[in-house]
């Protein structure tokens, strides 16, 4: 065995199985063709027949013999040695005559328990060779020829009328190609159970007995089946010569590089010890071929060889890739163009490389890549035998798109709830997709609402060059404006504050086991509150801190850790995501402090309706702003109450479970509870805001509502009532998260 299946050596007459041919048909090469020996074959006939005559004049013989003239019998024979029309039937005529055959009162005396061995027809089912395709046609020719001379003075009967002639069989009988009884029993059986037509004491055609030398060999056991017919004082007894396979004794597979080595056992492992079937070793190169099939990879079996002492040789043909070339096409003509990305950009994102068998779903999900990169319109594979090699080479036809440009767009902040356009957001951004045609991308946006505006400029590296563990870089820079009202909000000079923040970092993220991925990074970020007027302002209303610091500005150095865990990437399926930002004192005047948080989500199907339970929790250790406090109630947290109205504290957990149907086309009904709780940590926030503002520190809330998919996303209108029986709509975009 060769490649990575060298532990395997199973170990059957030399059947050998062609690629383009099923198994049944190549079976037709495992059986023999016996030479025709026509000489003085007229001679041969003349006696036969006068013997015949003789024979058919005795009164002994008319007493235990069916009255069929020598002609009709004569012919019968003959066509069962000449069959069908089929060029894989070749067959001899095989005459045994007695050195004192000449006398005809010898013969009457004797009987038929003298009598010549009348003839021998041998059907084989082998693809003649030339030599034998010839041999074949001088016999057939001199057997007509001779057949002519041996019907004078009888009825013209027909060729098609000798072949439809029944001759009465008393005894069918099964035996090895030298006449013996067979050794094993079972075999026997198996060959007898397999005839249809052939019984004894009746009566068949020529084609009937042909038809069922075929069923033996299709039955899987035998390698050979020549049909004997010998005359005796009881009538005429049909044998079946049959040479069985050899028994099963090991395999051999070759080139086999993928295949795994315990497959292949256990495909052959029920037949080891036993006569070779050929069904069976159809159905077990098919459930090898199938493993290819499912997996999408271009290999086959494409020979068998059964070999001396009972050892299978298995061929395997895989198709490794050769070659791999990027082909750029315009994306309006669909001609070959010079592309923007550089080749190598490309390649280094297939995990089809050269010497790979190929596999059809490892190419999709290269597909699938590529198109991840958001740099290309299409992407296509077409593979393409690379010459006489068995090979294949690849052909990755990309289609990119421009690569920059403006856009403009505008938006609802969900955080945002009083006042009539205090939600509505609008955006501006430049961005370039393919920078220096390596996928690099570089963003400058602006986002702008009545009250909240977020400045920022991107870029990001998705995979850093040189790196094989796909890490990807991204240096961001942002100046924000938001709202303070999810902790500080409330104020009964209807008064509103705002959290200005600049920020800069830098992050790199890697997938590091299938599914789950990971993010480090170092932020560092500059933040205060800010009254209508845009004043910096160190308390609110209730006197209660707005910084850590007790300065108007709060500095810290954040070190991120963030591991995802995706699913299958579905809102329904599975997600883990776990969050740690550390504040680094490197200046005695910076925060230090720990933040954990965690959110996990399940979904489930039960026939037509969706089930999706989610839970999320934290906590906050050390010197922290209290702006930066966990914040519980409104659309993405406990729906029925405002944005932050539940509490705010160090710690909180919240929990929903949803259960949604389909309703019509892309609309979607949803029930719906929540529940949320700062665990009583709400007072431990430097300067208690939540306790100034009466909030409640837990709360629940259920209700209904509706969603249709968009090309933005889900949107989503809910209607949700809270345990004061309050109700309140919540409307979204996008999945909850």
């Amino acid at each position: 065995m060769h490649g990575h299946n060298e532990d395997v050596h199973f170990s059957s007459s030399s059947t050998r199985i062609n690629p383009e041919s099923s198994l049944l048909a190549n079976l037709q090469s495992c059986s023999k063709t016996l030479s025709s020996h026509l000489s003085n074959t007229r001679l041969s006939l003349t006696r036969m027949l006068d013997s015949l005559k003789t024979r058919h004049a005795s009164p002994r013989v008319k007493n235990t013999r069916r009255h069929d003239s020598p002609t009709q019998m004569l012919g019968s024979v003959t066509q069962l040695m000449i069959g069908s029309k089929s060029p894989l039937l070749s067959l001899s005529l095989i005459q045994s005559i007695s050195s004192d055959f000449g006398a005809e009162s010898d013969a009457a005396t004797t009987g038929i328990s003298s009598s010549p061995l009348l003839c021998c027809a041998s059907l084989s089912l082998n693809r003649p060779s030339e030599s034998s395709t010839q041999s074949v046609v001088e016999g057939k020719e001199a057997i007509q020829q001779q057949q002519q001379q041996v019907q004078k003075g009888h009825s013209s009967a027909t060729t098609s009328r000798n072949a439809e002639e029944r001759v009465l069989i008393s005894e069918v009988l099964v035996r090895t190609k030298d006449g013996e009884e067979l050794e094993r029993k079972d075999l026997e059986v198996e060959a007898l159970a397999a005839l249809k037509a052939c019984r004894a004491n009746s009566a068949l055609t020529v084609r009937e007995v042909q038809e069922d030398v075929h069923r033996i060999i299709e039955s899987g056991y035998f390698c050979s089946c020549t049909p004997v017919a010998v005359d005796t004082r009881d009538g005429i007894r049909l044998m079946f010569q049959v040479e069985p396979n050899q028994e099963f004794r090991g395999l051999v597979c070759e080139n086999a590089n993928v295949l795994p080595s315990k497959f292949i056992q256990e495909a052959f492992q029920d037949g080891f010890g036993k006569v070779i079937n050929i069904k069976r070793l159809e159905e077990a190169i098919t459930s090898i071929n199938s493993w290819y099939m499912e997996r999408g990879l271009f290999g086959i079996v494409s020979d068998v060889d059964t070999l001396s002492g009972g050892i299978v040789r298995l061929q395997v043909a895989e198709a490794e890739v050769n070659n791999i070339s990027i082909r750029f096409l315009d994306r309006k003509t669909g001609e070959p163009t010079k592309g923007k990305t550089r080749v190598e950009t490309i390649l280094r994102q297939l995990t089809t490389k050269k010497g790979q068998v190929y596999s059809m779903l490892q190419g999709k999900r290269d597909v699938d890549t590529v198109l991840a990169m958001g740099i290309m319109e299409d992407v296509s594979i077409i593979p393409q035998p690379a010459g006489d090699s068995g090979k294949v080479d690849l052909i990755m036809n990309c289609v990119e798109r421009p690569s920059g440009g403006f856009s403009a767009g505008g938006g609802i902040s969900s955080g945002i709830t009083s006042g009539p356009l205090s939600g509505l957001i609008g955006s501006f951004a430049y961005s370039h997709r393919n920078i220096f045609g390596r996928n690099q991308k570089f963003n400058v946006s602006l986002e702008r609402g009545q009250i909240d505006s977020i400045f920022r400029i991107n870029y990001t590296d998705p995979w850093i060059e040189g790196d094989d563990k796909r890490t990807s870089r991204s240096i961001m820079v942002q100046n924000s404006r938001t709202p303070g009202n999810l902790v500080h909000g409330n104020q009964p000079d209807n008064g509103s504050l705002t959290i200005g923040r600049v920020t800069a970092g830098i992050e790199y993220s890697r997938p590091f086991r299938p599914k789950w991925s990971g993010t480090a990074g170092l932020i560092f970020q500059h933040a205060g509150a800010r009254d209508e007027q845009g004043n910096p302002i160190i308390k609110d209303f209730y006197s209660s801190p707005l910084t850590a610091s007790g300065k108007t500005h709060d500095d810290t150095l954040l070190a991120k850790f963030e591991s995802i865990y995706t699913g299958s990437g579905d809102h329904g399926s599975t997600m883990f995501a776990f969050n740690m930002e550390q504040g680094l004192p490197v200046l005695p005047e910076w925060l230090f402090f720990t933040r954990v948080n965690a959110r996990t989500r399940k979904g489930i199907h039960i026939g037509p309706a969706s089930f999706l339970f989610s839970l999320s929790g934290g906590r906050v250790v050390g010197n922290f702003s209290p702006h930066e406090a966990f914040a519980i109630g409104g659309t993405n947290s406990v729906r029925g109450y405002e944005e932050g109205a539940v509490g705010s504290g160090r710690s909180y957990i919240v929990g929903s479970g949803e259960v949604s149907f389909p309703m019509r086309g892309p609309v979607e009904g949803v029930l719906f509870t929540d529940y949320g709780t700062d665990l009583g940590s709400g007072h431990t926030v430097p300067g208690d805001p939540a306790g100034a503002r009466l909030k409640p520190g837990s709360g629940y809330g259920y209700g209904f509502g509706v969603r249709v998919d968009s090309p933005l996303g889900p949107l989503r209108l809910e209607y949700a009532f809270n345990d004061k029986h309050t109700g309140r709509f919540h409307f979204g975009v996008g999945q909850r998260t």
